[in-house]
């Protein structure tokens, strides 16, 4: 079966891990553990692919309840998600794993941090999911710390560990909710429950909220765009692309599976969450100079994606429309499943120009193109995918989502109606904005001459991470030319959700997707592709036939500087001012000064920005302020006298007799 394929495999990399560090330098050395971890995920991915689902009890854990484990249609979707990105995040580090500062603080904890995300996905009772969030939470807690002398790292591993508590502390309260009626914390018990109204709404919410803050959605983000820069790049393909996944998986398995019949206002939340964090991450993502930190929000971007998605399935699913809901939910699969493709290749490529360059700042980069080529065809292509751009897999998931959102006048409830077309709005903008964040990425880092010295020393990277960032870019592709085929695949697990799934192909099933058997719509990426090739071939045929031959030079315009150095180039900061000033006030609340000398004065000008995250100021910042309050204040109980506690104990007796004596 399936899942004891997969527990081997989690031994194995538990293994690896201790072995790693315990071991000696040489005999478990960087390229040996990533190696290892490469083969083991592997074999964990193909295992997902072709096993048989079952179910399986070890006596280990609590002794009355012991270890639950099963892989079903759901579960074996993210368990290939998950191996696929580990095992390509393994093969990227063999060689970048080599320019590791602290490569003893990484290699233990890389193969447990993934042997941790496939436990939580068989997981099959609460207490065995928890233990292996636990582990995951941990393991990523670490790597986000290996580099613990940084301050940036030390305050990113604050948060993390923070949230991640949180995290782990709400969908504890869910699953003791669920378990509540029967006592059971096995997932098949739980199904076998109903919960009163008020009672699955608390469910519903704490889900969203403990997945969605592992998740990275907003107000709940603080700690993924801290995290993620400090994290090694391969570490960060990991958490971006496969971790926030994760947490999605656990989203779905409560709310989808364990939590019962859906009603339609759950939809609500979670198209709400879903529809914010969509437009804001990319805006916070166009703000970013640092080429990490606009990775880490456009991942927000993202994740909003998927639970557009959800909250579409939820909404039909409630409405008893199930092949609705069958399209919205293979949409919210099939962009995490492209989410996690494009955005390693991103987070990849980030590397690769660190290692390179020792930058992030991509306003101190330009010209790679001329020095990383193939970096650069890699990162161009997960850059139009994450853009949304036909014929790559991102448009196709997008694609998908835009087509149920058309679906929502069928809904009966007035709100949904009004609040699906509102939702689609920002997925339209979301979409543009994303297009312009990374036009405005690849153009100011990798096109142009460069913008400082790092770059022209700078060269190709190695050929194991060259490997890792070609076979995910050609996933993207492939993944976009046939969508269908990965559709095909999701199906099985949508039917198992919704009781439906997207209609059968008939004649060039492999080339073509229908969303709904009703409609007449249809998207086929290979056609699109065929029909850019042709266009393109004609376009360059015409100018080859038509145009002149002949050479004319010119002057060319200097907007009035004598030399027209790299400094005069268009900066990131120059094509993020529109967009800023725009939302700026709203979103940010964003201020520009400018200090202008007046005539004759040889002082130079300048201009000052700054924004502001509300979500952590008008959040994150006031909690931190009352505990550190509250805590001043009973630091001052450990200098009381003794008369001062002997007070407070004769009081607090008092107090208890008196509530015991009105409440009989």
């Amino acid at each position: 079966m399936t899942v004891v394929m997969v527990l081997w495999c989690c031994l194995a990399l538990l293994l690896l891990a201790v072995a790693a560090a315990l071991g000696g330098r040489r005999a478990f050395s960087g390229p040996r553990v990533y190696g290892g971890t490469a083969i083991i995920c592997l074999v964990a991915f193909v295992a997902a692919l072709t096993g048989t689902y079952g179910a399986l009890v070890l006596p280990i854990g609590l002794p009355w309840l012991g270890a639950h484990f099963s892989v079903d249609r759901l579960a074996a979707v993210f368990l290939a998600l998950i191996d696929l990105g580990g095992g390509g995040a393994a093969l990227y580090a063999i060689g970048y794993g080599r320019h590791e500062h602290a490569p003893r603080r990484v290699l233990p904890f890389f193969p447990a941090f993934i042997a941790g995300m496939n436990l939580v996905v068989i997981a099959n009772d609460a207490y065995t999911f928890l233990f292996a969030w636990e582990v995951m939470s941990l393991a990523s807690w670490a790597l986000v710390m290996s580099d613990n002398r940084a301050a940036d790292s030390q305050r990113a591993g604050v948060v993390y560990l923070i949230m991640a508590t949180f995290s782990a502390l709400t969908l504890l309260l869910a699953f003791g909710l669920l378990a509540a009626p029967h006592g059971s914390y096995a997932f098949a018990d739980m199904r076998g429950g109903t919960l009163p109204g008020w009672r699955s709404g608390l469910v519903l919410a704490l889900a969203l909220i403990g997945a969605g803050s592992k998740a990275g959605l907003m107000p709940l983000h603080a700690w993924l765009p801290l995290a993620h820069p400090a994290a090694p790049s391969h570490v960060s393909a990991l958490m971006s692309g496969v971790m926030t996944k994760v947490a999605i998986y656990a989203f779905i398995r409560i709310v989808f599976d364990l939590l019962g019949p859906s009603v339609w206002w759950w939809a609500v939340p979670v198209l709400t969450a879903g529809g914010a964090a969509a437009v804001l991450g990319v805006l916070h993502a166009l703000m970013e100079r640092d080429l990490k930190r606009l990775l880490a929000y456009s991942t927000i971007e993202n994740v909003g994606i998927v639970f557009i998605g959800l909250g579409l399935a939820l909404a039909f699913r409630a409405n008893a429309m199930p092949d609705a809901a069958a399209l919205a939910l293979s949409a919210a699969l099939f962009h995490a499943f492209n989410h996690m493709l494009f955005k390693s290749v991103l987070f990849f490529g980030a590397g690769s120009v660190l290692v390179a360059t020792g930058e992030r700042n991509i306003e101190r980069l330009g010209g790679l193109i001329r020095v990383m080529p193939i970096s650069a065809a890699c990162m161009l292509v997960a850059c139009m995918a994450i853009s949304g751009l036909p014929p790559l897999n991102g448009f196709a998931s997008e694609w998908l989502t835009f087509q149920t959102i058309l679906v929502s006048p069928r809904l009966p409830q007035w709100g949904l109606r009004l609040l699906v077309p509102t939702v689609g709005t920002l997925l339209a903008l979301a979409a543009a904005l994303a297009a312009a964040c990374f036009v405005r990425a690849y153009g100011i880092a990798w096109l142009g001459r460069p913008r400082s010295a790092c770059v022209e020393t700078a060269h190709e990277t190695d050929r194991y991470s060259l490997a890792a960032m070609g076979i995910f870019a050609a996933l993207c592709v492939l993944a976009g030319l046939f969508p269908s085929l990965l559709i095909n695949g999701l199906s099985a697990a949508v039917q198992q959700l919704v009781g439906s799934r997207l209609p059968s192909e008939t004649g060039l099933a492999w080339l073509s997707i229908e969303p709904m058997a009703d409609r007449s719509t249809s998207y086929n990426g290979f056609m699109v592709f065929t029909f850019l090739m042709i266009a393109a071939l004609v376009g360059w045929l015409a100018v080859r036939i038509l145009g002149s031959r002949a050479v004319r030079r010119a002057r060319l315009w200097d907007c009035g500087y004598p030399d027209l150095g790299p400094s005069s180039q268009y900066s990131a900061a120059g094509y993020a001012q529109p967009i800023r000033r725009v939302f700026g006030p709203l979103v940010f609340h964003s201020s520009e000064t400018v200090v202008m000398p007046p005539p004759g004065d040889l002082a130079p000008a300048s201009i000052r920005k700054r924004t502001h995250d509300l979500a952590w100021e008008m959040l994150y910042e006031p909690v931190c302020d009352a505990v550190l309050a509250l805590a001043e204040l009973f630091n001052r109980v450990q200098f009381f006298t003794i008369r001062r506690y002997l007070s407070f104990v004769f009081l607090a007796l008092v107090g208890l007799l008196l509530a015991l004596t009105l409440w009989q």
